[in-house]
């Protein structure tokens, strides 16, 4: 969402020049030294979220896009969804995906703290765990999106989703006009990190990459 003037930074943490850095290493020490798991499970697992990127969503929602079967399959089991692109959203948290459609816009957020479908999409971005942001969308949505850049009709109604450590939200946003012609490979191109969120629509034409 380069060049919106929202006030929310972009910028991911510094893990490694913050003070919990510091915590965080001390604690998995000491875990490691007790044996409740090896420094290479750790790496492993850390490798494994790594891994994980927003690219995936995308790849969902351009399938979804050129295969009716699979968005029906998206909006009523994401994780088998996900799965059959290879891309692993197993565990105990579920996966809704809502759909964008001329009636409904749909944001997620956590209020409580930071829940995001990281499995799918990987980390945050740092606006999304901001307390004004957790705090502001819920009762001025609109206004919050217009911040973002993004204007909406009045007439058409936002529903803000919370998330929650059992259950994780997914943006199927809606397909540009004029792409008809587009394969699937490059649909997904068009689809942002913040589309997927709904704080951001894919627009033909936008360099986009998130920061």
């Amino acid at each position: 969402m380069s060049g919106h003037g929202h006030g929310y930074a972009h910028e991911e943490p510094q893990h490694e020049r913050s003070p919990w850095a510091t915590r965080i290493r001390a604690v998995e020490e000491l875990l490691a030294e007790k044996g409740v798991f090896t420094k290479e499970e750790v790496r492993a697992q850390v490798e494994y979220m790594e891994a994980r990127s927003y690219e995936n969503g995308a790849r969902l929602v351009a399938r979804a896009w050129v295969d009716p079967a699979f968005k029906e399959r998206l909006l009523s089991d994401a994780k088998a969804a996900a799965a059959e692109l290879g891309v692993d959203a197993s565990g105990p948290v579920e996966f809704l995906t809502v759909e964008n459609t001329d009636q409904v816009h749909n944001v997620i957020v956590c209020t409580l703290c930071s829940c995001y479908p990281r499995a799918i999409l990987g980390r945050p971005p740092d606006w999304y765990k901001s307390s004004a942001y957790r705090s502001r969308v819920v009762v001025e949505p609109r206004k919050v999106l217009g911040e973002f850049g993004l204007e909406l009709a009045e007439d058409k109604r936002i529903a803000v989703h919370d998330s929650s450590a059992d259950l994780r939200y997914l943006v199927l946003p809606q397909r540009p006009e004029g792409t008809e012609g587009m394969g699937e490979d490059e649909l997904a191109t068009l689809v942002t990190r913040d589309s997927l969120i709904g704080t951001d629509t894919p627009r033909v034409g936008d360099a986009y990459k998130p920061f």
